[in-house]
C-alpha cells in the first residue's frame, strides 16, 4: 500500500493531490468498483490480456485477398493476408480497432468488441485498380503491375460490328497501329504494328489466345473474348525470342459460378463501301486526250462535237459516259452475324459454351464472291478435389472463301469512260485488252476462286495445389492445333460481245454478236491441300508467399512446341469441257504437281519474380532462356531478361495530405531484352533449288540441275531488343479521373540485312543477310478518361495517344552517297524522291529555275537540292515519311440514361503518306482528283500538272525508269484522317416486361462501322494502303436475349 502510494505522488497526472488521505481513498474506491466491473462485464477479464486475432479477407464476390493489410489504428503493428486472404495476429488489445486495406479496395475499420475470428468483405474502390490484369503465363493486379500493360474489355470489342476480329482494336489500345492491306470479305487482316516498327524484318507482333502462343486471332468472336492485353515492354521479355515485337494476350471467357445463362445475339447488317475514287468522266478525258495529243504536236483525237456528246448523253451507245465502279459494285451489300452461348456452372464444375455464324458478302455485282465462318468453343473447368483441379478448352471453324478476281487495277488504269460496260440483257463488252473487262472478272463466268479451311485447337490443363506448403502450385498445358487448308481455282474463257457501232434493233438497241475470249483460251485448274499442325507442351511452378509486409510471387515453367506442315499442288489445262471441273477431265500435256514439307521446333524455359514490400514498393523479373530451329546448334539458345521496378507514392504517408484528389500515382520503370527469330529458316546451310534447265548426258538422258539459292551464314543468330520504359499512372478524385503515360526506347541490333554496297557487286558474290543492322524507335502514349453520374445519367470519356518514331542507325549504307539521300538517321523504308515544288506556269519559269530538259509549262518543278543549277540523280531526297502512321488516338464517349445507352469511339492517325500511281493517259482513265483544277493554257495558275501519258514524261516515270511508280513527291498524298469508327446506340427493355417471358435482359441496338471520316485525300480509304478493295462502311442492327 505504502509503494503504491508513493507511485502515485510521483505519476504528473495525480501529483496536484498532494494529500496522501486522498490518494488513499481513491485506491480504496478502485479496488472496490473492479470486481464489480469484471462481474457485471464476464466477456472481459479482470486484466484485459491481449488476444490472438484470426481471419479471412475477401473481396465482394467471396474471392480471398491477398496482400491485404491489417493493421491497429494508432499503431505501426500489422500483418498481410497470405494467398488465401487469411491473417493471423498476436498480442492485440481487447478492445482494439483494426484498419483493413489494399490498394485496389476501399479501406474498412473494423473494432474487435473482444471478437477473435473476422471475415471481412472489402468492398472496390470503384476504380478499376483492383482489376485483374492478364501477363505473360499468368495474372497481376492493375494496381501493382509494374510494366507496360494496355487491356481493352471484350463487351467494349463487340461495340464493332466487323467480322475480322482484328478490325475491331483500332483506336481502343494506345500504341497499337492497325494497317489494311484490303477491305475485301475474307482478305480484310487489319496488320497489326505494336508501338510502330522496330525492325527492318517482320514486324509483327506475338499472338497468345488462352495461354497457348502462336495462334491466329482474326477468326476469334468478340462474344467469346473476355479481355485483350497488350505487353509492350519488358514484361513481354518472359515470351522471349518472338516477344520483341510486343505481345497480345487473348482472353476468352469461361464459365462460372450460378445457374445457367443463356445468351443469344442476332446482327443483319448492310455495307458499302467507304471510299469509292472519283474518276474523269468520259468528256475530261477526251478533253485532256486531246490536251495530250496538242502538246505533242499532233491533231486531236476528238472533235468537239464528240465530246459534248460524251458530256450531254445524247448517244449514249455511241458516246458512252461509264462510271465502272457503278458497273462493278453494288450500292450495298448484307453482312449477317449470329451467336450462341451457355454459361454457368456449380463449384465442382464450370462451363462457357459457344456457336457462331458469320456471311459477308461482296460488294461485286453478278458475283458469289463471300466469304462465311461458323465457329464452336466450350472452354470447361472442373474441380477434382480440394487441391487438383483441371480445364478443358475446345475451339474450331471453318472458314469459306470465295474470291473474284481483283478490278481495281483494271477499273483504275485500264478501263476508259467511253467504252461499254455491257450491252442489253447484261452481255459483256468486248474490246479490253486480254479480254479483261471489269464487269466479267468479277462474276462467276470467269470462274471461281474456292478456298475452304478448318481449324481445330484444342488445351489440356491440370493444375495441382501442393498441401504441404502453402501457396506452391504446378500447372501443366497439353495443347494440339490443326489447320487443313483446300483451296480450286478454276479459270475458262467467257463470252464478250462486240458491237460495229452501225447495226441497232427495232428497239434502238445495239445489236451484239459474242465470242469466247478472255486470258484464258482454254479451261484450266489448280488445286492445293495443306495441313499442318502444332503442339505445346508446358509445366509452370507458381509459389505465392506473404510474410509480414514482405510478398514474393514465383513462376518457373519450361515449354516446348513442335509443328510442321505439308502441301500438296496440282495443275491441268486443257479441258474438254467446263461441264466438268474435276483434275481428272483435264488434259495429259498440260499438267503439273508439286509439294513440300517443313518442320519447326522451339525449347523454352522462363520464370519471373514478383516482389512487393507494404504494397508500394514493387520489383518484378523476369527472364527466358529460348532454343529455336532457326539458328545453327551453337548459337541456337539465346537468354532474354527483363527487370521493372514501381512506387506507388500514394502509399506514402507524405501523400496523406493530397489523397483525397490525388488517391492513387504509381511511378515504373522497366528494360529488358527480347529476341527476334522471325525470319526465314536455315540461313545457316546453303539452299539450292531444282533449275528449269535440265543437263543432258549421253545425248539423250536429261537429269536435273541444281541451282545455288543462298551462301550459308554460319554466324548467324538472333536479333536483339532492348526495350526500356519509364512511366506513371494516376487516379484523381476517388477513381473519377484517370490518367497514365509511358515513354519508350527501343533499340534494336543484330538485325539481319544484306551488305548493301561495301562489297562491290563485280566481285561476283551473292553474300547471305548478316546481323549487321541496328534501328532505334522511341515515342509516348498517354491514356486520359473521366467517369461521373448525375441522378439516371452516367457517362465516361476517354481519349488516348501515342507517338512512335524510327530511325534507322546502321545497316551498311552505301559509301559516298550525300547526306541527304542517306536512308542511316531516317525511318525504315524512307522512299528516294525529288521534291516537287509546284508547276511550272510559263514558259518564263522554266527559264528561271533549274528544269529537266525538255519541261514544258504545266510541267512538275523539282527542288534543286544540291544547288549546282541542274536537276539530275543528286537532287533525289530521302523522304522522312513513309505509309506507317507515327503518331494515333482515339476518343471515346460512353453515355447511359435508364434503359439507353450510347458509345462512340472516334479514332485517327497522323503522320503517313500514300503514294499512287495510275497508268492514265493512253492506256487508262485518270483519278478525278487530278483531272479536275490541272494545268491548262488556259489555266495557267493551277498547282496540279497538265495532262500527261504514263511514262511520257520525266515527273510520270519510276525512278528504275519503268512506266510504273513515283519518283517525285506529288504523288505522296498526306494520309492523315479522323473517322467515326464505331457507333453504338440501344436500348435495354424494361425487366417488367421480360420477367414476364422468363428473360433476364434484352436488348436492341444499331452499330455502325466506319460511319464518317474526314481525310486531306478523299480518293481512297486512309486506313488502307495500295489501291485496294475498300473498307466497308456497316450500318448494322442487333437483339440480344439472355435467359
Amino acid at each position: 500500500m505504502e509503494r503504491i502510494t508513493n507511485c502515485l505522488l510521483r505519476d504528473p497526472v495525480l501529483s496536484p493531490y498532494k494529500s496522501i488521505h486522498v490518494l488513499r481513498m481513491l485506491f480504496v474506491i478502485y479496488s472496490f468498483c473492479t470486481p464489480l466491473l469484471s462481474s457485471a462485464n464476464p466477456e472481459h477479464p479482470a486484466e484485459a490480456a491481449d488476444l490472438t486475432i484470426t481471419g479471412k479477407v475477401t473481396d465482394s464476390a467471396g474471392s480471398p485477398i491477398q496482400g491485404a493489410s491489417v493493421k491497429i489504428e494508432g499503431t505501426e503493428k500489422g500483418t498481410f493476408t497470405n494467398n488465401a486472404g487469411l491473417f493471423k495476429m498476436d498480442n492485440v488489445p481487447v478492445n482494439a480497432v483494426l484498419i483493413f486495406s489494399h490498394v485496389s479496395f476501399k479501406e474498412e475499420r473494423v473494432p474487435l468488441n473482444g471478437r477473435t475470428n473476422l471475415v471481412i468483405s472489402l468492398k472496390g474502390n470503384s476504380t478499376d485498380l483492383a482489376d485483374v490484369v492478364v501477363v505473360g503465363y499468368g495474372t497481376q493486379k492493375k494496381a501493382t503491375a509494374t510494366g507496360a500493360i494496355s487491356v481493352v474489355k471484350g463487351e467494349v470489342l463487340q461495340q464493332s460490328p466487323a467480322v475480322n476480329f482484328t478490325n475491331t482494336l483500332a483506336g481502343r489500345l494506345p500504341g497499337l497501329v492497325a494497317v489494311n492491306a484490303s477491305g475485301e470479305p475474307g482478305r480484310d487482316d487489319a496488320t497489326i504494328r505494336i508501338r510502330g516498327a522496330n525492325t527492318l524484318g517482320d514486324n509483327s507482333a506475338l499472338i497468345v489466345v488462352d495461354g497457348i502462343v502462336g495462334r491466329d486471332m482474326a477468326s476469334i468472336r468478340p462474344e467469346d473474348v473476355e479481355s485483350v492485353t497488350v505487353l509492350k515492354d519488358a514484361s513481354s521479355a518472359i515470351y522471349g525470342a518472338r516477344a520483341a515485337n510486343g505481345v497480345i494476350l487473348i482472353t476468352t471467357k469461361r464459365g462460372k459460378t450460378g445457374k445457367p445463362e443463356i445468351t443469344a445475339n442476332v446482327n443483319y447488317g448492310i455495307s458499302s463501301p467507304t471510299v469509292i475514287p472519283e474518276m474523269a468522266d468520259a468528256a475530261t478525258y477526251a478533253t485532256m486526250m486531246n490536251e495530250i495529243e496538242g502538246y505533242a504536236g499532233r491533231a486531236p483525237v476528238y472533235t468537239d462535237e464528240e465530246i459534248q456528246k460524251f458530256r450531254d448523253g445524247s448517244e449514249p451507245w455511241l458516246y458512252p459516259n461509264t462510271d465502272w465502279f457503278d458497273a462493278v459494285f453494288k450500292k450495298t451489300t448484307p453482312q449477317t452475324r449470329s451467336d450462341l452461348s451457355i454459361r454457368g456452372g456449380t463449384e465442382a464444375i464450370r462451363y462457357f459454351v459457344s456457336g457462331g455464324y458469320s456471311l459477308q458478302d461482296a460488294i461485286y455485282k453478278n458475283s458469289s464472291a463471300r466469304f462465311s465462318q461458323a465457329n464452336f468453343r466450350a472452354n470447361l473447368d472442373a474441380n477434382v478435389s480440394k487441391y487438383i483441379s483441371i480445364g478443358i478448352d475446345l475451339s474450331g471453324s471453318q472458314e469459306d472463301r470465295n474470291f473474284a478476281a481483283n478490278p481495281f487495277s483494271y477499273m483504275l488504269n485500264r478501263s476508259k469512260p467511253m467504252f461499254i460496260a455491257t450491252y442489253p440483257g447484261n452481255k459483256p463488252a468486248a474490246g479490253y485488252q486480254a479480254g479483261q473487262s471489269p464487269v466479267v472478272l468479277v462474276s462467276d463466268d470467269i470462274g471461281y476462286d474456292k478456298r475452304k479451311s478448318y481449324n481445330f485447337l484444342s488445351n489440356a490443363r491440370l493444375k495441382v495445389e501442393i498441401p504441404w506448403v502453402s501457396g506452391l502450385s504446378i500447372t501443366t498445358n497439353v495443347s494440339y492445333d490443326k489447320t487443313i487448308n483446300n483451296g480450286k481455282f478454276w479459270r475458262k474463257p467467257y463470252m464478250l460481245y462486240s458491237w460495229d457501232r452501225q447495226t441497232f434493233d427495232a428497239n434502238g438497241e445495239p445489236v451484239v454478236t459474242g465470242a469466247l475470249d478472255g486470258p484464258y483460251a482454254t479451261p484450266e485448274l489448280n488445286q492445293n491441300f495443306s495441313d499442318g499442325y502444332r503442339t505445346t507442351l508446358n509445366a509452370l511452378l507458381n509459389y505465392n508467399k506473404v510474410f509480414g509486409s514482405h510478398q514474393l510471387k514465383f513462376l518457373a515453367g519450361v515449354e516446348k512446341i513442335t509443328g510442321g506442315s505439308m502441301d500438296l499442288t496440282a495443275f491441268r489445262r486443257g479441258f474438254v469441257s467446263t461441264a466438268v471441273d474435276q483434275m481428272f477431265a483435264g488434259g495429259d500435256p498440260d499438267k503439273n504437281n508439286g509439294g513440300s514439307a517443313s518442320v519447326n521446333a522451339r525449347l523454352n524455359y522462363f520464370g519471373r519474380v514478383n516482389y512487393d514490400y507494404n504494397q508500394k514498393y514493387l520489383l518484378e523479373f523476369v527472364w527466358r532462356y529460348d532454343g529455336s530451329y532457326i539458328f545453327p546448334e551453337a548459337k541456337r539458345f539465346g537468354f532474354f531478361p527483363g527487370a521493372s521496378v514501381g512506387w506507388i507514392l500514394s502509399e506514402e504517408s507524405f501523400w496523406s495530405g493530397i489523397s483525397n484528389i490525388v488517391n492513387h500515382f504509381k511511378i515504373t520503370g522497366s528494360w529488358g531484352q527480347t529476341g527476334n527469330d522471325r525470319i526465314e529458316a536455315y540461313q545457316y546451310l546453303s539452299s539450292y533449288s531444282f533449275s528449269s534447265q535440265p543437263f543432258i548426258f549421253n545425248e539423250n538422258l536429261l537429269a536435273k540441275a541444281l541451282n545455288e539459292l543462298r551462301i550459308a551464314n554460319p554466324n548467324i543468330t538472333w536479333e536483339v531488343a532492348n526495350q526500356t520504359n519509364v512511366g506513371f499512372e494516376a487516379q484523381f478524385l476517388k477513381g473519377a479521373v484517370q490518367l497514365s503515360a509511358n515513354y519508350f526506347y527501343n533499340l534494336r541490333s543484330n538485325i539481319l540485312a544484306f551488305r548493301n554496297a561495301s562489297v562491290p557487286a563485280t566481285s561476283g558474290l551473292t553474300l547471305p543477310r548478316e546481323n549487321i543492322g541496328r534501328v532505334a524507335n522511341r515515342g509516348f502514349e498517354i491514356e486520359l478518361a473521366y467517369r461521373g453520374s448525375s441522378g439516371n445519367f452516367n457517362y465516361r470519356v476517354s481519349a488516348n495517344a501515342a507517338l512512335a518514331k524510327n530511325k534507322i542507325l546502321f545497316w551498311d549504307e552505301t559509301p559516298g552517297v550525300p547526306e541527304y539521300q542517306q536512308s542511316t538517321g531516317r525511318p525504315m523504308n524512307a522512299g528516294l524522291y525529288y521534291l516537287s515544288m509546284g508547276v511550272f506556269k510559263t514558259q518564263e519559269d522554266i527559264d528561271k529555275y533549274p528544269h529537266w530538259a525538255n519541261a514544258k509549262p504545266g510541267d512538275l518543278i523539282f527542288k534543286d537540292v544540291n544547288e549546282d543549277g541542274a536537276i539530275n540523280g543528286l537532287d533525289l531526297v530521302r523522304y522522312e515519311k513513309t505509309d506507317l502512321p507515327t503518331f494515333t488516338g482515339g476518343f471515346t464517349v460512353d453515355l447511359s440514361y435508364k434503359n439507353i445507352f450510347l458509345s462512340a469511339l472516334f479514332q485517327g492517325a497522323a503522320g503517313a503518306v500514300r503514294s499512287y500511281s495510275l497508268e492514265s493517259g493512253l492506256i487508262g482513265n485518270f483519278l478525278a482528283d487530278d483531272a479536275y483544277g490541272r494545268w491548262t493554257p488556259d489555266n495557267t495558275n493551277a498547282d496540279k500538272p497538265r495532262a500527261w501519258n504514263t511514262g511520257g514524261y520525266y515527273w510520270t516515270n519510276a525512278i528504275s525508269g519503268g512506266t510504273w511508280g513515283i519518283n517525285n513527291t506529288y504523288w505522296l498524298k498526306n494520309n492523315d484522317y479522323l473517322r467515326l469508327k464505331t457507333l453504338q446506340l440501344g436500348y435495354n427493355l424494361p425487366s417488367k416486361w421480360l420477367n414476364k417471358i422468363g428473360v433476364n435482359n434484352a436488348s436492341i441496338y444499331f452499330t455502325g462501322l466506319n460511319l464518317f471520316t474526314l481525310a486531306g485525300f478523299k480518293s481512297f480509304d486512309p486506313e488502307t494502303v495500295g489501291t485496294v478493295y475498300p473498307l466497308s462502311k456497316v450500318y448494322n442492327f442487333g437483339i440480344k436475349l439472355t435467359l
